[in-house]
């Protein structure tokens, strides 16, 4: 793998070009950045995939729904539907994709949308919702078509983004130097016992801007598993399939490991669309299925109560929630207040 991407550096090196030359166009305003009078807040990452994107808008959501009327939106990434499409309690996941249903389903009375063009569907919502709050953009740092209020940058623990290299010899979509534009940085998918030396560490190599805030959060995951109508403790089941189509599924099933080694792992593509085929072969197994919360929303038409599961996980901070939520709400009443 090391010499396959010192081969493919030359490639990363003209990627790099042309990402710093787009970047260059919206600095200067040749290319033009879609500013609204409410807040705005986008939650993404540089690097594809993996870095815990959705448990961090499900927090923010969660924190949030309470006092705010808060649209979430997403691109809805690899649907089969195109433009605006605002959610309902019958949605499908290949019409609206996996991970805005999952948002809907954890929070039904919430508004949630895709839309390819998030200057159009920011437009959208706010046409249907006119009091609406503030719109959580899904998954947009590097979508420079709309300038957030406010950006959280997320990098995970085990392949921060300085210690990466662009496509297509790494994994990052966007340069390290876009980070300049976070107001705050999260380090996702640390170990539970996380010293203060070692969050030092990483921050001094994060070298946070004087305006940016570094924070650290783990996964939790749900003592418990669920299909469409059961719950059972993830003590209980033995012996079976888990499935994942996401992009790094390692955690999983290192947490797994620790409960129960008796599994079969299938293992797919992130979003993947699973074919009759491939339903049939892990229906075949004779076995219970364990899947992601954001899986179960592409399979769970195809199974029967009780047949396939899903195991619920949620960010968690160390002792820094309340910092955030000061920092987040702090931006949007200043923001809310100044355009009354």
């Amino acid at each position: 793998m090391k010499y396959i991407r010192l081969l493919l550096l030359p490639f990363s090196a003209l990627y790099s070009l042309i990402i710093r030359m787009r970047h260059f166009l919206y600095d200067k305003g040749i290319l033009k950045s879609r500013e609204f009078d409410f807040p705005v807040i986008c939650v993404g990452n540089l690097s594809l995939g993996g870095t815990g994107k959705s448990p961090m808008i499900e927090f923010l959501m969660r924190q949030l729904k309470e006092n705010y009327q808060i649209a979430t939106l997403s691109r809805g990434y690899k649907r089969k539907t195109s433009g605006f499409v605002e959610l309902r309690s019958e949605s499908l996941a290949a019409d609206v994709g996996d991970e805005p249903l999952q948002f809907k389903t954890n929070f039904p009375n919430q508004i949630i949308a895709v839309d390819e063009s998030r200057v159009n569907g920011i437009e959208q919502l706010k046409k249907i919702y006119p009091r609406l709050d503030a719109v959580l953009l899904d998954d947009a740092f590097q979508h420079r078509k709309v300038k957030a209020g406010f950006n959280i940058l997320l990098t995970t623990f085990d392949n921060l983004y300085f210690d990466d290299f662009l496509l297509p010899a790494g994994n990052l979509r966007d340069s390290v130097v876009a980070a300049k534009r976070a107001d705050i940085i999260i380090v996702t998918k640390c170990p539970s016992k996380l010293s203060e030396k070692q969050r030092n560490e990483i921050q001094n190599r994060l070298k946070p801007k004087k305006h940016q805030q570094v924070f650290f959060s783990k996964i939790n995951y749900d003592d418990n598993i669920y299909s469409l109508k059961k719950e059972i403790s993830l003590s209980e089941i033995d012996d079976f399939i888990l499935v994942t189509g996401i992009a790094k599924p390692k955690p999983l099933i290192d947490y797994l490991n620790k409960i129960n080694t008796n599994f079969e792992h299938q293992k797919f593509p992130d979003h993947h669309h699973f074919t009759e085929n491939e339903i049939e072969d892990i229906k075949n197994k004779k076995k219970k299925i364990l899947t992601t919360t954001k899986d179960f929303m592409r399979l769970k038409s195809y199974f029967k109560d009780g047949e396939l599961y899903h195991l619920p996980i949620k960010s968690d901070f160390f002792e820094q929630e309340k910092e955030i939520m000061k920092s987040i709400t702090e931006f949007m009443n200043s923001f809310l207040a100044s355009n009354q």
